[in-house]
């Protein structure tokens, strides 16, 4: 990336619910969506999350997020509402993106580490400067086709 190139391909949208199984039914309904995965917890990330997506052929998809822990990382977000947290952009490097997005003046956050709900693969998580928010996904060779993952 060389500041010209799009950071990576809008992977998915989080957002910070209490109960992942109270708050599915409705995101169905108003989404018309369909649940891509099982909850998944994730023991590093101290969350557990589904993912759903709004019609087969959208790519974008949604991840409803729990804490898992009273020191998960989205505990106070919750406790002040919850909702949208932030973006995931999938990157063909991750260690170039997050070089480009501190370039930026985004702030790591969590430099990477693995993730259970993608199979290993690392993410990293940065702040911009207008409190977005931002997942960095690293890529893998072939996307996951049953889920989108």
């Amino acid at each position: 990336m060389d500041g010209t190139e799009r950071l990576g391909r809008l992977h998915h949208v989080g957002f910070v619910v209490a109960s992942i199984e109270k708050s599915l039914p409705g995101f169905l309904t108003s989404l018309q969506g369909q649940a891509a995965t099982d909850i998944i917890h994730d023991p590093l990330q101290k969350v557990n999350v589904l993912f759903l997506r709004t019609s087969p052929a959208e790519p974008v998809l949604i991840e409803l997020v729990e804490p898992a822990a009273d020191d998960s990382p989205v505990r106070r977000f919750l406790d002040k509402g919850g909702g949208m947290n932030h973006l995931c952009y999938q990157v063909p490097d991750l260690a170039l993106a997050v070089q480009e997005m501190t370039g930026r003046k985004a702030v790591v956050v969590n430099p990477p580490k693995p993730a259970v709900a993608f199979g290993g693969r690392r993410v990293a998580w940065l702040m911009t400067r207008e409190w977005l928010l931002i997942e960095l996904l690293e890529a893998e060779l072939q996307e996951t086709s049953s889920t989108g993952r």
